[in-house]
């Protein structure tokens, strides 16, 4: 069955908010304390009222990775599929605000400090925005959906344009286009041995463009994260791991190469990514994000499972289709722009 780039791009806006979600009770609890609490993760739940990450959502909502996401998105809709750093960044900080988001435990360091300074009045481009953590990367798969694979210094600095409002630095910019051409490749028609032979050298070069920090290379650490899959006898031993050697923390460096593993010991299906992740420890809701919206835009809309999309619909409001087809035109025209370039 031919599956259609529109569907890849649903799948991929569903797989961001079902992993997003199917990890939110757990999020940022150490892998010990989710087998004592959880036992097992296989459904959505509400968030813990001892987890003081996760306990503002009920079962189902997404938290700010997809907000984030989706306010990156409806930035890039209004501005007819352009790319414009302060409309994203205006969109980021409504939601936080809207959200109580500056009193609440879930924004990242990173992105707090950005939105303060922008809040205050200063202007993206006079911000430093040399965190190390996710922030970028965690909403960076609409992004993928909206730019074709083509040019690759360009796709770089598309990235860099959209992550400028929280984050500028090297680690944040090379994790967030190691996903987003993950997932732009996955809308192509890809397959997932060909995307992720890409991804290390495309980190590679995001990470070298402009070096701000003595980071470890995502390229090694995204290779590492695929060989201990690869070289893991069963799930258990993965996941512990890639929790105890790649790590499953708020760091670019240590969630970006856990996802693409995750993507990889799932077989790329995404109800069991998502429960994978949410089981991981650490990042979980960020993790099961970035890695589920990979796994959806490499099967479609049609691998996402009917019950948890109907969940997912109930519990926050949405009506995803208006991204799916809004993205599917924007690709379009930058691809007859490439075409006839």
């Amino acid at each position: 069955m031919t599956v259609s780039q529109e569907s890849r791009i649903l799948g991929a806006f569903y797989g961001q908010a079902l992993g997003d979600a199917m990890g939110m009770p757990s999020e940022l609890w150490p892998r010990t304390r989710v087998k004592q609490h959880f036992g097992w993760i296989d459904r959505f739940l509400p968030g813990p009222a001892e987890n003081n990450a996760a306990c503002y959502f009920r079962a189902a909502e997404f938290t700010d990775d997809t907000s984030m996401a989706l306010a990156l998105a409806d930035a890039i809709i209004s501005c007819d599929g352009a790319i414009e750093p302060e409309v994203i960044g205006h969109n980021i900080l409504r939601w936080a605000e809207g959200f109580d988001a500056f009193n609440k435990n879930v924004l990242g360091p990173t992105s707090k400090i950005a939105l303060n300074a922008m809040k205050a009045g200063t202007p993206i481009q006079q911000l430093e925005n040399n965190g190390l953590t996710n922030g970028a990367a965690m909403r960076v798969s609409p992004l993928g959906c909206l730019l074709p694979p083509r040019d690759l210094a360009g796709f770089i600095g598309d990235v860099e344009l959209a992550s400028s409002p929280t984050h500028k630095s090297d680690v944040a910019i090379a994790g967030a286009t190691a996903i987003a051409w993950a997932v732009s490749l996955a809308v192509e028609g890809k397959v997932w041995a060909a995307i992720r032979d890409q991804l290390p050298a495309v980190a590679k070069a995001a990470q070298e463009k402009r070096v701000t920090t003595f980071s470890p290379s995502m390229a090694a650490r995204i290779e590492l994260a695929l060989q201990v899959v690869d070289n893991a006898v069963g799930v258990e031993q993965a996941m512990e791991h890639i929790y105890q050697l790649i790590g499953a923390g708020t760091a670019t460096i240590e969630s970006v190469p856990a996802a693409i593993a995750m993507v990889a010991l799932a077989d790329t299906d995404p109800t069991r990514c998502a429960v994978l992740c949410a089981n991981l420890g650490g990042d979980t809701d960020t993790i099961g994000a970035m890695a589920v919206a990979i796994c959806g835009a490499l099967h479609g809309i049609e691998a996402i499972d009917p019950d948890l999309r109907a969940q997912l619909d109930a519990a926050n409001q949405l009506d995803f289709t208006r991204y799916s087809r809004a993205f599917l035109g924007f690709r379009q025209q930058r691809q007859e722009a490439y075409d006839h370039a």
